[in-house]
């Protein structure tokens, strides 16, 4: 009765949680946030500068900043707009879902220092002696058109300035009403110009004790209130200069999410597949806790007020990768006790106990390199890595209780005794436990890979040369996230040619530096430009082909001081993350594996700037995402060989001899050999739905990936321990290997 109440206990599980998810999930899912890649939107990084050039840029002058800015967001009714502060001069500004984004631009840049000057430029009043929210959009009494009316603090104040004005000659006698003047500005220079920088020049002939100021211009009803809520919101203390800037269409954003939630779907569902085909029964138990994990880290994400993008959902199926892994290196544990010939209840609990150590050890080596990117990332970046975040600490949760807690209520309830082959084992696999140990097998042969290590070593070191080479010659060929410019993407229902493209431009004025067709039907055409598309020209591009298309393009202007930073960062984060590495693998390692690790992570990363160098693809900001995920992921790969090393020697306890050494490194590949291409194929599975079926913004963060991946297994598998091998080797004799002193941590019992 207690066994059967197991399995009972187990459905009555299942059902819960399948009703929870159906039950909850569309609320979570309407109230997540979508990135403005995701709604169309657009993004602008400023660089802030004092107005007065005797005051310093403080913590204090930038909140205050932005306390303003979020003001003026709120009078364009965006209630998720995300604004932030980076670095010690730096603002960036997301509004997702607007619909007029030069009304909001004009409304962020302006410093809305509002001043009253004579014709020589001398100032009377400034936006001190305007009443707190007192301007509004009104109308002129005699001629009806659009004005903008507000209230000063002080009406003698303003007599005494009508007075002096009305007391100069005929045509001097003007009050010039400016927005944000700056030096050099002249009212003498302006006035001729059929659109002068002040906003109204009113003729005033006598003095007038009011504190009610009519302000009129060539205003449109739209842009006097425009005026009005800027005058409200309050003058900036700062001038703030675009420095970056990308906008996405909402067609274009909505298109984007519905092709990365199809190649989800699709990622997902082949990796479903495999873990039933290859572990059978723990497959669909692991199958269970995927969609519960992954219902987490939605509700997670939720909950904290993420904002999610095209590579926050690429983090969340990479996390589904190594959540696969977590499962894989269990499974594998337990298939390998079972083949021993153990009962099922003790593989299962030898199996939990030795996997638990790898697991742990994998999982925060790779969040080492997460919480680094979350540090060292830009915005989008940060999205990634906190995504990437979420996803290995549920990941571990689900799949070290999950898994053990849903199938050990099978094992233990005795109905999997007689069912080995419910694992994935065949029958001819699993030997009669009193019998000899025998040499582990690569589909039933004998493979030494050690042997053969000065051939792998000789390719890797040709590659590399040759990759050198590459650099060198081709270099790589920089997005314009690294250079100033502009990029645009232009999308149509139909296919593209680069002829009628560039003839569009052509009509604009513009000279397309390079285009190139992409999509499954060439519906996607992206033109990058040396020079920066001034506000202006970047209306008219949109809405040219808006008009022509039908779907407005994604533009995104860059100055190359905001790629080199990033490069910068770049830098920064892998050397953060290397040292951080370095010490926790030495701590629970020793200091040979941290080094072998760590120039392994270096190889991986290479050969992913070679590709892009043999390719030219594009390089731009997701690809640095990209090859920071692949540092956690290349070190996780590394250190599940290196903890079956540990656990080999550990068995032998003292290793005196290069060639007892040399048996055990090639021993430890062999065991993991399936755990780690299992764990690579699943997880290359995700990036290539995302690669063949996702969003074209997201092509080359793919590419990006899946090269990390082919390298990181190579790497993990053939290089990473024969390094360690022939460097370690040589001290053997003289320092005997021993790690029974490190007691390896035992997870939660089932």
């Amino acid at each position: 009765m207690k066994k059967r109440g197991r399995i009972v206990a187990f459905f009555l599980v299942v059902v819960a949680l399948t009703l929870t998810i159906g039950t909850t999930v569309p609320g979570i899912t309407k109230n997540i946030n979508l990135g403005l890649d995701l709604q169309g939107g657009f993004e602008v990084l400023y660089e802030v500068e004092p107005v007065d050039s005797s005051q310093d840029v403080t913590r204090g002058l930038m909140e205050g900043t932005v306390q303003t800015l979020n003001d003026r967001v709120n009078r364009l009714g965006i209630s998720e707009a995300v604004i932030d502060i980076e670095g010690e001069d730096r603002i960036r500004v997301q509004l997702a879902g607007v619909e007029d984004q030069s009304e909001a631009r004009d409304m962020l840049s302006t410093s809305a220092q509002l001043s009253f000057r004579d014709v020589n430029d001398q100032e009377l009043l400034d936006g001190s002696d305007v009443r707190e929210g007192s301007a509004k959009q009104d109308f002129d009494p005699n001629t009806n058109a659009p004005i903008v009316t507000l209230q000063l603090k002080d009406a003698a104040k303003f007599g005494e300035v009508t007075t002096q004005i009305s007391q100069m000659s005929i045509p001097d006698n003007k009050l010039v009403i400016w927005m944000d003047f700056q030096e050099g500005d002249s009212y003498a220079e302006e006035a001729f110009k059929s659109e002068p920088k002040f906003v109204s020049a009113p003729n005033v002939s006598e003095r007038l004790h009011t504190t009610d100021v009519m302000i009129s211009g060539d205003f449109t009803v739209e842009s006097a209130k425009q005026l009005a809520d800027i005058i409200n919101s309050g003058s900036l203390p700062v001038h703030m200069t675009e420095i970056f800037s990308t906008s996405v269409g909402a067609q274009f954003g909505e298109q984007a999410l519905n092709q990365m939630i199809f190649a989800a779907a699709i990622g997902i569902g082949l990796i479903v597949l495999f873990m039933l085909v290859f572990y059978r029964f723990s497959g669909f138990i692991a199958t269970i806790n995927l969609a519960f994990y992954i219902y987490l880290v939605i509700l997670v994400f939720q909950l904290l007020n993420g904002v999610l993008t095209l590579s926050g959902i690429a983090a969340l199926i990479l996390g589904v990768g190594m959540a696969v892994d977590a499962n894989v290196i269990t499974f594998e544990r337990i298939k390998e006790e079972l083949r021993t010939g153990k009962s099922v209840k003790a593989a299962f609990k030898t199996g939990n106990k030795n996997s638990f150590t790898t697991i742990l050890d994998a999982n925060l080596t790779t969040i080492i390199a997460a919480v680094v990117l979350f540090i060292f990332g830009t915005s989008s970046v940060k999205g990634f890595a906190t995504m990437l975040i979420i996803s290995i600490l549920i990941s571990f949760l689900t799949a070290v209780l999950g898994t053990r807690i849903l199938l050990g209520l099978w094992v233990q309830s005795g109905f999997l005794t007689k069912r080995k082959t419910w694992f994935g084992v065949n029958k001819e696999q699993i030997r009669d436990i009193a019998k000899e140990e025998v040499e582990p097998t690569i589909f039933k042969r004998n493979v030494n890979f050690v042997q053969h290590r000065n051939k792998f070593f000789i390719g890797s070191s040709v590659l590399i040369i040759l990759g050198i080479i590459s650099i060198l010659v081709f270099q790589i060929n920089p997005g314009v996230d690294f250079t100033s410019g502009s990029r645009v993407e232009v999308v149509s229902t139909n296919s593209l040619t680069v002829e009628e493209v560039e003839s569009g431009f052509e009509e604009l004025g513009h000279e397309v530096k390079s285009l190139v067709l992409s999509g499954e039907n060439s519906e996607l055409a992206v033109a990058r430009f040396d020079s920066v598309l001034t506000d202006t020209e970047a209306e008219e591009v949109r809405v040219y082909f808006n008009e022509r298309y039908g779907h407005e393009p994604s533009i995104s202007v860059v100055s190359p001081i905001v790629g080199q930073e990033l490069v910068k960062n770049a830098i920064y984060a892998v050397g953060v993350a290397s040292i951080f590495m370095i010490i926790y693998v030495t701590f629970r390692f020793e200091f040979f594996f941290a080094i072998t690790a760590l120039l392994t992570l270096l190889h991986d990363v290479f050969f992913m700037l070679v590709f892009f160098s043999v390719t030219q693809i594009e390089f731009d900001i997701t690809i640095v995402a990209a090859i920071l995920t692949i540092v956690g992921y290349s070190i996780n790969n590394t250190i599940v060989i290196f903890d079956r090393i540990r656990e080999n020697i550990r068995k032998k306890k003292r290793v005196k001899s290069f060639k007892e050494l040399t048996s055990i490194v090639n021993t430890s590949i062999v065991q993991s050999f399936t755990r780690t291409m299992n764990t690579s194929i699943t997880t290359i599975i995700a990036v290539i739905a995302f690669l063949v079926l996702g969003a074209s913004s997201i092509t080359n963060f793919a590419f990006a990936l899946t090269i990390g991946l082919v390298a990181g297994t190579y790497s993990s598998l053939l290089l990473a321990s024969q390094l360690w091998l022939v460097w370690r080797g040589k001290s053997v004799k003289e320092k005997p290997l021993d790690f029974t002193k490190k007691k390896a941590p035992e997870g939660p019992q089932v």
